[in-house]
């Protein structure tokens, strides 16, 4: 598709939610861009991609819906993408009132409401997770007996690793529902904490899943899925449940992988994923690999940046261009090239007084890219969530074993100094 093509024949996409990048690419691919965004989040870095913009609480459906539809017979768009967690759910329901392409409203659900997804694929035989919602000690205790120690509990929707319980012990049983349920009476946090308001009314009880966790990264093709990478992860933090590193390419065994792959391509079609990219979570358990969890996006962090470095794959564009015939398919999953790995900046908790080495970890021919979530005056709390973190850095090597002792020995490079809070 060409940038010389008049404006009446360019093909028009809504991108809500997302970095100016993304509406960058969306223009480099040919596009005309309607974007619906945050007020605050609207600045001159997306001026120069953006033909019409919608600014507003996009998590405001009742607003949301009727402003995108007059927008859309004064300047219609073939359909709406979001590559945000937070934008998923409201890019649905555009698409749905209008009757434009994309994923369906009851794909996106399914894969949101992790009880509904979890109902679908025990329905189907496909990793099955004994699970429950909750909504009191009582529905714990009842859970407990049924499954035995240890489960877990976690919101039925929201992401990164937030609020999520491992129960151990039978005194945890008699508190963690009241400790979940007083997480809605919280004053600290933040408006993108988590995506809806009833988030912490009831919780998901599921059966604890054993061994490693990891994801896979796919793009799908009319309901042919191509899987693009498996993420290696390392976890930590107060409840172990915390992503503090990553890396590519997998480094476990063949046989291994293709069990994952199968998984997964197993899971895309239950669920009904028909087109765009997934992130999918899984555990490999004593009894077999298992779904934790999937979102039809591509996964947080910089994980699209890394896949980009080992198998010369944006996803993002994919992502913009499912639809549009704009990117050739991929017909298979990518060979790796080398190999790169992430890991966060974990500064002792307390208040940030200053932040130094960086001038050095961007010269070192191994950098490839770091983000910095702290400054002087931020307090840093005990990690617990991905949010938790102080940022992260992403480092390449000839494989995943030497970019992983890379980004290792860049993070050592920066210091992050903190005081104790008074």
């Amino acid at each position: 598709m060409s940038h010389d093509l008049p404006a009446s024949e360019r093909p028009r996409v809504l991108v809500l939610g997302g970095k100016a990048k993304l509406l960058r690419k969306a223009r480099e691919l040919g596009m005309d861009v309607v974007h619906v965004q945050y007020p605050h989040m609207y600045d001159s870095e997306r001026w120069p991609y953006v033909d019409k913009a919608l600014l507003l609480d996009y998590l405001d459906i009742d607003r949301l819906l009727p402003l995108t539809r007059a927008l859309y017979e004064a300047f219609p768009f073939k359909t709406a993408v979001t590559l945000s967690e937070f934008g998923l759910l409201p890019t649905a329901k555009i698409n749905d009132a209008l009757g434009l392409d994309g994923e369906s409203l009851e794909v996106v659900e399914l894969l949101l409401d992790k009880s509904k997804m979890r109902q679908r694929l025990n329905a189907k035989g496909v990793s099955p997770v004994a699970s429950a919602v909750g909504r009191s000690t009582q529905d714990v205790r009842d859970f407990v007996e049924a499954h035995g120690l240890p489960i877990i509990v976690k919101p039925i929707r929201e992401s990164g690793s937030l609020a999520v319980n491992f129960i151990r012990e039978p005194a945890e049983v008699e508190t963690v529902a009241d400790q979940f349920l007083a997480l809605a009476d919280r004053k600290d946090w933040l408006w993108d904490d988590f995506a809806f308001d009833d988030s912490f009314e009831a919780f998901l009880m599921e059966e604890y899943l054993d061994g490693e966790e990891l994801s896979v990264e796919s793009l799908s093709f009319d309901g042919r899925h191509v899987i693009v990478a498996i993420t290696d992860y390392v976890k930590g933090g107060r409840t172990g449940f915390a992503e503090i590193g990553l890396s590519h390419p997998s480094a476990l065994p063949a046989e291994t992988q293709r069990e994952i792959n199968e998984l997964v391509t197993d899971f895309l079609d239950a669920v009904g994923l028909r087109n765009g990219p997934a992130h999918t979570e899984v555990k490999l358990t004593s009894h077999g690999p298992r779904i934790v969890e999937s979102h039809n996006r591509i996964g947080g962090y910089a994980i699209n940046e890394m896949i980009e470095v080992v198998y010369g794959i944006d996803m993002e564009r994919y992502a913009l261009a499912s639809g549009f015939d704009l990117v050739e398919p991929l017909a298979a999953s990518p060979e790796p090239r080398c190999g790169v790995a992430l890991r966060a900046l974990l500064p002792k908790p307390g208040r940030v007084v200053d932040v130094t080495g960086l001038e050095a970890v961007r010269e070192d021919p191994a950098f490839v890219h770091v983000t910095v979530q702290v400054e002087p005056g931020h307090v840093v709390a005990p990690l617990t969530w991905n949010q938790d973190i102080g940022g992260f850095i992403v480092a390449r090597g000839a494989d995943a074993a030497e970019a992983i002792a890379n980004c290792e020995r860049l993070v050592d490079a920066v210091h992050i100094r903190t005081e104790p809070v008074e």
